[in-house]
């Protein structure tokens, strides 16, 4: 090094071209480079600005130090000793810790700990490292224990009598993977890897991200009653370590489990749910629980609303459940008419006379007066991700564990109509089970070959949009037909439910339900083998009335 070079002053750290290293080679004032890992020296061009340099100064070579005991952390001065950890002292006065940094078994750099942990900085070649303490093994052997910092492996070597290999990840939780990845050989090499990593939030993320790397059967997961390995030394809660490493537990994927550790779940009573409106329903089904996806596909103005109101009603004012509503292509004011008018046997949403404006009020004052009705006003705007925001704050802040939503095929992108249905339909699935509740959904259906679904045509589960995501994720389906351009009046006033799905038990696959439609009482009523829809009165009184649904 020259004169000139010698009396300029350190900028920073930065890489070095020559060898590849990402800090090992040292920037100074007059523009001239020295790498400390390769040696190499390059002249510079001139003067360079300094202020930007830290204010306490940063070592140009490996920091001096010697091996001694950490009393605040009850580290041992053998342990220091045996794993290469140092104490020293850097130019301006500051104490630190020095870790030594290795690749393959030789040692190429130092991690320098002041103090202050967000000091904290390199010197020399410490990038794509070895695991700490790594080099102090050969591998192949019964168990490996590794921790998330440097000070919990030296506290496991410590309790375990120094008869176990410890490691510990180089750059904490966040870049645990990365370490485990890159020396996965020497890992795998041990029959049994126990990861001791904090007992926090990114520990146990970084756990689940780490085991499932090595072989099957070989990771195991570690539980410590306090935040860390040191932390339980210091506490002198030494065996807690040791039990922690031998009764760490195989590390299995989210959702695994055995029979035993579920077993009083499953011997709880096998009960049925809660019934629907329609009693023939509630035997094919046995009721619907919580977790179920229904779902319910028809033509257009077939009844499928309808059906949909006189459900909610049902569950209202007779089962006394919270409801949430999630019509999307109904005003929420005309919702809330139909309901009534379902309560009070009124088509209370057609202007026929038939009812007198104070007998609406009040029957919509008596629904509201309830509590148990929650709405979703969104006229015209089907957007997924709000609506399963929607549909989480209805079960979890307002209790509603009966979801209704109509319609499914809204929701999905027009651009992508199948594979956004499949998201959909697999997110729909889910919330279900998290959050224990039944969500009710209405699907338009594809036009199928034949006579049309409005014509009374016969509704198949490949005829519902996005049927292969429904027909995977559904619990039950079912199909509404319905021939509204019939010559005979009362056979326009016949909703037939046909079942498509049943997860179940299969029994009411193919199973079909005539309703009868009355249009005085808005009302559908169960159509029994006695009765004789073909009646004159019967007749006179569809030919006299609206449109039904």
């Amino acid at each position: 090094m020259s004169d000139e070079e010698s009396t300029s002053e350190f900028i920073e750290h930065i890489a070095c071209e020559d060898c590849g290293s990402s800090d090992a080679n040292s920037l100074y004032s007059d523009g001239h480079t020295h790498c400390f890992a390769c040696g190499k020296t390059k002249a510079g061009d001139g003067p360079r600005d300094s202020s930007s340099r830290s204010s306490k100064p940063t070592p140009r070579e490996f920091v001096d130090g010697r091996a001694i005991a950490l009393p605040l952390r009850k580290l041992s001065e053998e342990t220091c000793r045996r794993i290469g950890l140092k104490v020293g002292k850097l130019g301006d006065g500051r104490w630190v810790r020095i870790i030594p940094v290795y690749k393959k078994g030789v040692q190429t750099g130092q991690k320098i700990k002041p103090e202050d942990k967000d000091e904290t900085f390199a010197v020399g070649e410490t990038n794509k490292s070895e695991l700490f303490m790594q080099h102090l093994f050969k591998g192949a052997g019964k168990m490996l224990i590794i921790t998330e910092g440097e000070e919990d492996a030296a506290s496991v070597y410590q309790a375990m009598g120094y008869k176990w290999p410890v490691v510990s990840v180089t750059k904490g939780a966040d870049g645990a993977k990365d370490d485990i990845k890159r020396n996965l050989d020497f890992v795998n090499s041990y029959d049994k890897v126990v990861f001791m990593f904090d007992m926090d939030a990114p520990g146990r993320e970084a756990c689940e991200e780490c085991a499932p790397l090595l072989t099957p059967g070989k990771a195991h997961i570690a539980h410590l009653p306090r935040k860390d390995a040191n932390d339980c030394l210091v506490a002198g809660d030494v065996q807690s370590i040791i039990t922690a490493a031998w009764e760490a537990k195989v590390w299995r994927p989210d959702g695994v489990f055995t029979l035993s550790e579920i077993f009083d779940e499953a011997i709880k009573p096998v009960e049925g749910g809660l019934p629907w409106c329609f009693p023939t329903m509630t035997a094919w089904t046995f009721g619907r629980r919580g977790g179920e996806l229904i779902g319910f596909g028809a033509g257009t103005g077939v009844g499928k609303t309808d059906l949909f109101t006189q459900q909610i009603e049902y569950d209202v004012n007779t089962l006394e459940q919270q409801v949430g509503i999630i019509f999307l292509e109904q005003h929420r004011s005309e919702t809330a008419n139909r309901l009534a008018g379902k309560m009070a046997g009124k088509p209370f949403h057609v202007p026929d006379g038939s009812w007198s404006n104070d007998e609406r009020v009040a029957t919509i004052r008596k629904l509201a007066d309830t509590g148990r009705v929650n709405l979703y006003s969104s006229f015209g705007v089907a957007d997924w991700d709000r609506v399963k925001v929607i549909i989480r704050s209805m079960v979890v802040q307002q209790g509603a564990k009966l979801i209704y939503l109509d319609h499914l095929t809204a929701l999905a992108d027009p651009s992508n109509e199948r594979e956004s249905l499949e998201i959909i339909m697999a997110e729909l699935a889910a919330m279900c089970q998290e959050l224990n509740c039944i969500i009710h959904y209405i699907s338009h259906l594809s036009t199928p070959e034949g006579k049309s679904h409005e014509e009374g045509g016969h509704v198949s589960l490949k005829h519902f949009k996005g049927s292969r995501a429904i027909g995977f994720w559904t619990f039950f389906a079912f199909g509404l037909e319905r021939n509204k351009v019939a010559e005979d009046p009362a056979e326009r006033c016949i909703l037939t439910v046909r079942g498509l799905k049943d997860r179940l038990t299969g029994r009411s696959d193919g199973c079909t339900l005539k309703l009868r439609y009355d249009q005085k009482t808005t009302r559908l009523t169960e159509c029994t083998p006695f009765d004789d829809i073909e009646t004159e009165d019967f007749k006179a009184e569809a030919e006299d009335a609206f449109t039904p649904f």
